[in-house]
């Protein structure tokens, strides 16, 4: 009995194709990536930044001069410095002028005395030593007054300069503060702008590397189609191998005890000799 094996050959073109593709496979796996070129990358410190770096650590502590003046504008002698160099002139004019007054009401008293006929008498005596006690006093308490307005202003200076100072230090903390964020915030928005320039650059260089692998992928792919669906575009063809001599050895013994088989009918024998 024969046997018919069907075979799907592909068309002689496809069979190319795939060869190609196998040698261009082989080709391009072989050749190793250069991934430095697609490797991430993180943009440096713009130089705004590095400014405000510098300027921050620069300014630590730069407040503590103003903070160590103000230490001096404080405590019981500083308003020792704020004395005015001409306090002492107007405490001894002043005084220059009291002590005038005080003798002219002196020699008022030696007058009236004269006029009323005591002068040199006990009445008078008295009168001049009422006078000059009195006028010590007054005099005291003038000097008191003009010192405490002298003490008075220079504290006053004394607290308003600490107060400065103070602000000083403050402002100065306030102002780089403001300087370094300014800088920073800047600096910033650059190197987020270089960042962007690198990831996009890293990006060209992965497409670009991985372009022919991908070309290759799309060529295999329609390789691929064609080898799974060559059946409307190959040919078919049936292969009936030659009968072995054992093989019809046995058909034509097979046809033979057909035909003399005892039980055949006389209508298939008049068939026969038809």
């Amino acid at each position: 009995m024969a046997v018919e094996t069907v075979q799907n050959i592909p068309q002689q073109y496809v069979t190319d194709l795939g060869v190609d593709y196998g040698k261009q496979l082989a080709g391009l796996t072989a050749i190793p990536l250069d991934t430095s070129r697609f490797a991430p990358q993180v943009a440096g410190q713009d130089p705004l930044q590095t400014q405000s770096y510098n300027l921050a650590s620069s300014g630590v502590g730069a407040y503590q001069p103003f903070l160590t003046q103000a230490g001096a504008y404080s405590g019981p002698q500083a308003y020792q410095q704020f004395m005015s160099p001409y306090q002492q002139d107007v405490i001894d004019a002043t005084l220059q002028d009291f002590d005038k007054q005080a003798a002219i009401d002196m020699r008022n008293v030696g007058l009236g005395a004269a006029k009323s006929g005591n002068l040199g008498g006990g009445r008078e005596g008295v009168m001049r030593s009422e006078l000059a006690s009195q006028s010590n006093l007054d005099r005291g308490a003038l000097l008191a007054t003009l010192r405490q307005q002298g003490f008075n202003t220079a504290q006053n200076l004394a607290n308003r300069a600490f107060g400065q100072q103070r602000n000083l230090a403050s402002d100065i903390t306030d102002f780089q503060t403001a300087d370094i964020n300014q800088l920073g915030r800047l600096g910033g928005l650059q190197q987020a702008q270089q960042q962007a320039i690198l990831d996009a650059q890293r990006e060209a260089n992965r497409l670009q590397a991985f372009e022919p692998y991908e070309r290759l992928n799309t060529y295999g792919s329609g390789v691929a189609s064609l080898f799974s669906g060559n059946a409307p575009f190959g040919m078919q063809s049936t292969v009936t191998p030659n009968p072995t001599p054992l093989q019809t050895a046995l058909g034509t013994a097979s046809i033979l005890s057909g035909i003399f088989s005892p039980n055949r009918k006389v209508s298939d024998r008049a068939y026969d000799v038809v």
